[in-house]
């Protein structure tokens, strides 16, 4: 592992405002194969990979051969009908453009397919800044089982007393401390800062953050900062 410090990063509901519709995805795949379930749980929910959170709001095992034909159908939705209106919060450029400018390593660990993420960057604004990602498919189990972070970390080279966490939900949370990083905790995607304890520190968005960048956790972390 080398000495340099780096910014592990979540995507959906982080970076991009997603997570409304990762879950209507997930409403209408079930609904094509007669399966009702309440919006409230899917969205609860969303953050976990689907391998949890197909089981935990319907019941159903991803792996199972039902299973995979609702998820592979999410996704066709979610790229077809909801990807194409997804949009970067405020700012989120130029947060990621201020980590760079400190010097600090950059590597995303999302929950969200292989074939979703670059997209995904992509209407973050940030595919051509971020080069070391980590999917679900990188990882046996998903947040907030803290693989898909550990993954993050060995293919950044970095290690993780030198790394703090960016996301939004409380299975980000879990996964980081699971994996013994720091983590700042955003509003921005759904969840309130009560439902983020754990996190260091608690902003509404990037905006937010970038304007409060001096006293946030990164300032320290800037490269040089941690012996």
């Amino acid at each position: 592992m080398g000495s340099r410090a780096a910014v592990i990063l979540d995507v959906d509901g982080t970076l991009v405002d997603s997570n409304d519709a990762h879950a209507r995805a997930w409403i209408d795949a079930f609904s094509e194969f007669g399966i009702t379930v309440a919006y409230d749980a899917v969205r609860r929910s969303i953050g976990m990979g689907g391998d949890k959170l197909m089981p935990e709001v319907s019941g159903i095992s991803e792996s199972s051969e039902l299973g995979q034909r609702i998820s592979s159908r999410r996704g066709e939705i979610f790229r077809q009908r909801y990807l194409p209106a997804i949009a970067a919060f405020p700012r989120t450029r130029e947060l990621i453009e201020r980590f760079l400018a400190d010097g600090l390593a950059l590597a995303v660990a999302s929950s969200a397919k292989e074939d979703e993420l670059e997209p995904l960057l992509q209407r973050a604004g940030v595919a051509d800044l971020v080069r070391q990602r980590t999917s679900s498919d990188d990882a046996d189990e998903s947040k907030p089982d803290p693989d898909i972070v550990l993954a993050a970390l060995r293919h950044a080279g970095v290690n993780r007393q030198r790394a703090v966490m960016l996301g939004d939900t409380p299975y980000d949370v879990a996964a980081a401390r699971r994996a013994g990083l720091e983590i700042v905790g955003l509003e921005c995607g759904g969840w309130t800062r009560e439902a983020l304890a754990g996190a260091v520190a608690v902003y509404r968005d990037p905006a937010e953050l970038l304007v409060r960048y001096d006293e946030s956790p990164f300032a320290v972390l800037r490269a040089g900062a941690r012996p």
